[in-house]
């Protein structure tokens, strides 16, 4: 028989869609940690949650094409982790290149610049990493300005071409450009130049 707090606890897992990544945190504003902990385990058990990690939970997400759940989604699972410490996260390198779909090379490791420290977590065949950064690559930068940014980054400038610019021009919304243009004012020139191109539709030079 579910006591209130578990009842409540179930009702937010049922509430969410297959394939959302919870930690013990998202329950607090119900229970104490060992509660929500315990439940947690129990529902691990019932087969109602996927332990992905120690303290990060999945929700699985069934296939029916496939006729099996889907692996977890290292980027939910990266996001998850960062709520849970509270550090600001952006993707960089290859991670970064896959997520704007400018590389099709499946990535061995999912990396993350973070304002937290150096950390790598495994499951299965996944692999995250987390890399140090000053607060000023990320802080104040929203999640899409952060992502262009260091896939510019990991591009470098000569191999940023006019049809990548146009990739990157038609996957932003119109909000996604103004911040954009709004936050990475801080970035180095030629970074900062293409933001331009990219939002502003200007010519590239």
């Amino acid at each position: 028989m579910a006591n209130g707090y578990s009842k409540q606890i179930q009702e937010q897992i049922k509430a969410a869609a297959e394939g959302t990544i919870f930690i013990s945190s998202d329950f607090a504003d119900i229970a104490d940690t060992e509660t929500i902990r315990r439940n947690l385990n129990r529902l691990t058990q019932a087969g109602m949650l996927r332990r992905i990690l120690k303290g990060v939970y999945e929700k699985p997400k069934y296939s029916k094409l496939l006729d099996e759940y889907v692996a977890a989604d290292p980027e939910a699972v990266a996001n998850a982790l960062a709520r849970s410490y509270h550090w600001t996260i952006a993707p960089c390198g290859n991670t970064a290149l896959n997520l704007l779909g400018l590389s099709t090379q499946v990535t061995a490791v999912w990396s993350y610049i973070s304002d937290g420290p150096y950390k790598t977590y495994e499951w299965n065949s996944t692999k995250l990493e987390f890399k140090h950064r000053t607060n000023k690559e990320i802080t104040g930068l929203s999640y899409m300005t952060s992502l262009v940014i260091q896939a510019l980054k990991t591009l470098g400038r000569s191999n940023v071409t006019p049809e990548v610019i146009q990739m990157l021009s038609e996957k932003l919304t119109d909000k996604d450009k103004q911040d954009c243009l709004k936050e990475a004012t801080e970035s180095t020139d030629w970074v900062y130049d293409t933001i331009r191109q990219i939002c502003g539709g200007e010519k590239v030079q």
